[in-house]
Formats: structure tokens, sequence, C-alpha cells
């Protein structure tokens, strides 16, 4: 069985022990103080000595307990250990491993870096306001000799005899001595900077299980100029990932460093609507990523943090830290509008343990004393939503709202689009002491002012009515003289177009809208684009979208193709108006969209022509073409005569040429 003797002095120290317990390795673990002893457990194959070893001491350890490898997990500041310890391996014949800690690649911006602690005392008898030591109780005799340091300087130590005593002996106390264990968060560090009026941090560049990173960033939260300590050696070595790995080889047992990768939703914010089983999680993580607004919320862990939103940003993250256990916070529920569900797809083969949160949904719908299992639930925050169609149409509307005017824009919107009479309730700042819930019709509320994330409930209750078939009453459309598709062909057009729930159409040639707002309702995710060529005829579209509460039509003023020739390529278009330019309209669809699906229809024998000639010469497939007949009836004395309309003849196909 191979022996090896750990020195230990750091976190990554304490990991390779516990990575090492019950495998076959005989380990002997040195450590200088009772302190350190009292961090790592002993186990069968796992020793624990105690007490600082000077040179002759450490080749008598080596020789004693027969180590073939000894490890170097000192701290990346005991350069002096990590001399004598290299020197005294090769005297012996004993292989060397060092491992470091893994650097933060924090923004650095503003730090004033110093060579060593008498650079960092120099540096501060040149300046005046209050400094917060961070850098161990052995090192703070040397900064006594700062200009009155007794009211400039606040220590903080570790909260152990030997180094309140040390701190004491040399007039640290009171106010200005800390004993606390870390590493901190970025929010108790600030506060504890914000508390004393410090103008000064210093601090070595401890890495990321030193809390360095979140060292600096409350600084510079705070208006702190950080002084940095550079590390005495430009060491290279290894990680506790590798150091594992190259100790299983070696061994002939399996490193067992694969990540325990826990994605939680946190719930609301406030601690208190965390699951037991989520707190958990965050109790034994060595690391929490997740956007600073949700890592702020779980500050009171103590735990190292990283600050990401995305999920490339995050898998990196997860992917280069070390083997631990690493929690992902989301906000609210892993399964509701969460980054949950972009990350999973790229960290599968981690094997991630999901736990579920408290929903904002749920938590307002417990607040305003409502069900949501009858609601559509949306979210307006950050993403395009047709919610104004989509209210049309719902009894009960809950919305996730985000953005400094998010919820003044919906409820104007409501009012723009006659639906200022609906009542609505905003719940703003969910489980927060400024918590609020605000009730009203949207017209009344339009001129309040809310918080940037907050849900709004909007209920409706004329939705149980709504119409939900194709081909409107002719009546419900403002009308001109411009020309339009009547009820019936519009009902067998928009048949023919299959459109999806996320269509991209064209309606070229659109006259008052009327074809174009009936797309864009059974599209309702998707967006269509009204091409007409009168300015009377585009104003009375806009007239249209206002009076029916549709939003998600762009009315597009100017002639095809060239109207044509910068918008999106599409996944629907009819033709009703074609100018003469039919063919090239057709092929500017099909260039832009091979696959695209095509309704047109024709009145005149010329414009038919034209269409059955194009069906014929571009790459299409699936034609049909339909002769529609409508006759109305009027009512003649006691009688009612049939009047016949024009008859139109409908050609729908899809591109792409059927060669079989």
């Amino acid at each position: 069985m191979t022996k090896a003797l750990l020195f230990a002095g750091t976190t990554e120290g304490r990991k390779i022990a516990e990575g090492c317990r019950g495998k076959k390795i005989e380990l002997t673990v040195s450590v200088a103080t009772e302190y350190g002893e009292a961090l790592i457990e002993p186990a069968e194959n796992v020793h624990i000595v105690s007490g600082r070893k000077d040179e002759g001491e450490m080749a008598d350890l080596i020789r004693e307990t027969g180590a073939e490898l000894v490890i170097d997990a000192t701290h990346p500041y005991a350069a002096e250990v990590t001399k004598t310890l290299k020197a005294v391996c090769a005297r012996e014949g004993v292989d060397y491993l060092r491992v470091l800690r893994r650097e933060d690649h924090e923004d650095l911006t503003g730090c004033v870096w110093v060579d060593d602690t008498q650079g960092a005392v120099d540096y501060l008898n040149g300046t005046e306001g209050k400094v917060l030591l961070t850098v161990g109780s052995k090192e703070l005799p040397a900064y006594t000799a700062v200009t009155d340091w007794q009211t400039r300087l606040f220590a903080r130590v570790l909260p152990l005899p030997a180094s309140a005593e040390q701190a004491f002996s040399l007039g640290f106390e009171g106010s200005h001595l800390i004993c606390m264990q870390g590493p901190f968060s970025q929010e108790i560090n600030e506060a504890m900077l914000r508390m004393l009026d410090i103008r000064y941090l210093i601090t070595k560049d401890t890495g990321a299980a030193g809390g360095f990173a979140e060292k600096i960033r409350a600084a510079k939260a705070c208006g702190v100029t950080p002084v940095v300590i550079r590390r005495p050696l430009a060491e290279t070595g290894i990680d506790v990932d590798v150091c594992l790995r190259l100790l299983g080889e070696r061994c002939g047992w399996s490193s067992n460093t694969k990540k325990q990768i826990t994605i939680l939703g946190v719930g609301m914010g406030d601690p208190g609507t965390l699951t037991k089983a989520a707190e958990d999680a965050c109790r034994a993580a060595d690391l929490i990523v997740g956007a600073r607004r949700v890592t702020e919320a779980l500050s009171l862990f103590g735990k190292p943090v990283k600050n990401a939103v995305a999920a490339k940003e995050i898998e990196a993250i997860l992917r280069a830290a070390p083997a631990e256990h690493i929690v992902v916070a989301m906000s609210g529920d892993t399964g509701f509008y969460s980054g949950t569900k972009g990350l999973l797809p790229l960290v599968r083969d981690l094997d991630p343990v999901v736990l579920p949160g408290i929903s904002s949904i749920a938590c307002f719908a417990a607040k305003a004393g409502i069900s949501w299992d009858d609601a559509l639930l949306l979210s307006a925050h950050g993403r395009p939503c047709n919610y104004v169609t989509k209210i049309r149409r719902s009894p009960k509307t809950i919305l996730l709202v985000g953005g400094d005017s998010g919820v003044q824009d919906l409820l104007t919107a409501l009012v723009d689009n006659g639906l200022g009479h609906l009542p609505v309730t905003v719940g703003e700042n969910l489980s927060y002491p400024e918590e609020r819930l605000t009730r009203g019709a949207a017209r009344e509320l339009a001129e309040q002012s809310f918080a940037p994330l907050a849900l709004v409930l909007v209920e409706n209750p004329d939705a149980e009515n709504a119409v939900l078939t194709q081909g409107r009453p002719d009546g419900d459309f403002l009308r001109t003289e411009v020309p339009m598709t009547k009820s019936e062909v519009r009902a067998v057009t928009l048949s023919k177009l299959r459109l999806t729930k996320n269509a991209l159409c064209w309606d070229v040639g659109a006259g008052t809208g009327s074809v174009s707002l009936e797309m864009a309702e059974a599209a309702e995710d998707g967006t269509v684009y009204a091409v007409e060529k009168k300015p009377e005829a585009c104003a009375l579209i806009e007239q249209n979208k206002r009076h029916l509460g549709v939003t998600n039509v762009q009315v597009i003023q100017g002639a095809a193709p060239d109207a044509l020739r910068d918008l999106p390529a599409p996944t629907h278009v009819f033709v009703g108006g074609s100018g003469g330019e039919l063919k090239d309209i057709l092929a500017l669809v099909l260039e832009k969209n091979p696959a695209a699906r095509i309704v047109v229809n024709t009145v005149t024998a010329e414009t038919f022509a034209l269409a059955l000639d194009a069906m014929k010469t571009l790459p299409v497939t699936e034609v049909e073409l339909v002769e529609l007949s409508v006759s109305r009836g009027r009512p003649v004395g006691g009688y009612h005569l049939m009047t016949a309309q024009n008859p139109v003849y409908l050609f729908s196909c899809k591109g792409g040429r059927n060669d079989g």
C-alpha cells in the first residue's frame, strides 16, 4: 500500500484528506495548529499529527512514516515552508506534489499591489483613514509600525485563543478586534466595511477558497481601496482534482471526484421561502453559482459564490470548478420560466439533481387569495409576449412582468386596446418587507408606479364568450372604401394557410387588415407583417389593430416585392393583392424560405392566369385550386333572395418541388 505524507494548511488539504478516506493509501496529515487538526476527521487510513515542523523535523516525519510521496497543500503565502519541503524531499529521494488553489479571475483594476507586509505598511503610512486587516494574526506585529495604528487599524482574525491572545498582546481590542471564521460572502464584507467606515482593505491573493473575490467586490462596492499583497512565489502545481486522480492512478483506486451538482429554486428571494431540501444543499455546498440577486439571498450560508446568469457561463464554471458540492441557484421554481431549462441540456453528463422551489406564481396566488390552476400563465419579462390577445381569450391571466416600466407598459396596453375596465391585481416585492398588493381597474392603476419585478393578475369575465373560430363577421372591422376580404372567403383562406402558433406571416396587399388581424389571432405567439402600398389603408389597419386589441401585427407601407426584401423569412404568406408582380413576389418568398406555406386569392382572370403560371413554374408542391362562390341572402318583402358575391379562386401550395 502506498504511503504518503500530506502537509495541509488550506481547504485544499482538507479536501485531499477527505478524498483519501477509506482508500488504498496510508496517509499521514501534518497540520501546524490544533485548529487545523480539528478540521480534518481521521480515519483508519488517515492519521493526523499537529505542530509546526522545521527542516529536520520534516525529514524525520518522512522517514518515520515511510512516505514515498509528499503532497504540499500549504498556504500559498507559506513560501518558506514550501521551499524547505521541496529541498527535504529532494534530499530524502521522495516524490513531491505541489497542490495550489485555483486563482480567481476577478477584475482587479483599482487594486494597489505590494510585494510583502512591509510594502503594505509603507503604503498605509502615506494615507489617512481606517484600515481593515484580513491577513491573519501572525502578521499583526508588523502593522503596529503604521502611524496612529491604534485608532486606524481593525484586525479580523480567526476565533482561536492563540489568535485573540496575539492581537490582545499588541493592543488590538474592543471594536478594533474582530474574531470570525471565514470565508465571508460579499455582503458580510460590505456590511463590515460600512459599519467600520473603512477606507483601505489589506488582503492577500488567497484565491477562491480564501474568499478573495468577495473581498475585492465588497471593497469596490463600498468605495474602499484594496491593498493586495502579492503571492511570494510564482508557483506551478496541480489542483485538488488532479491530485486525487494521480493518487488514484498510483494506488489503484478511483479518485471519485465527480462533482455533486444541485440545481435548485430559491423561492421568492427571502431565505424563509427556501425548502428544507434546498437549505440542506446550500449548507453542504462548497460553491454557490447564480445571478447576483440570488446569491445575495443565500449569503447567510457564508459560502463562496460565482455570479453568472447565462447558461453557457454557468456550464463553464461547473466544469472548471474543483470537485465539490456545487449549488446552482435559480430564482423562484426551476420549472417556471427558469434558467434551468437552458442549463440542463448542457450539463446532463454531470448528473445534476434538480430541486423545485416556491414559484412566484404560487406565492402571488396565495397572497392574492386565488387559485391558479385555471389561470393562463405568461412571462413578459425579457421576452416578447402578445399578451393583449391572450388576455382577451382568458378569464384569468397571471403575468410575470419585468423592466422598470413593465407593469405600466402592460396596463397602458390594456387601456389602449379597450381593456382598461378589466380588474387587475399587482404584486410587488413578494416575500420582502416592502411587499405590496394593489387592486383596481387597469385604467386606474395605469398612472401608478410599480417595482421592476412584479406579477399581475388580469381577470376578464367576457373571455368565457370569446369566439375562437376563424372568419370574424365583417362588421367587426372598421371600414372605408379600402377593399376587404369578406368573412366566408377569409375563413377558407385561413384554413388553407394552416397557421401555427409561432408562425411568422406576410399579408401582401393587406387592405383593411382583416386577414392580417385574424392571422395574428391564430398565430398568437408569432408576428404578422401587413404589407400595403396605400397610406390610407395602412392607417386603417392601425385603427383596426387598436379596435380589436391585436398587437402582433406590424404594418409595412410599400409596394411588393420591394417592400418585402428586408422582412424576415416568412413561414406563411397570403397574397391578396399583387399589383401584377405575383410571380416575382412568390419567387422572393421561396428564396427567403423554400418551405413556406402560400395562399393566393384571385378575382380577375388576369391574376388567375399569373397564379396558374406561377404554380406550374415555381418550385412548389401540394398545389390546390379552389373556386369559392358565396351568395348571401337579403330580405325582399316577406322573402329572401340570394345575392351572389364575386367568385374567388384560392391557390394554396407549399415550397418544394415534388419530382415523384
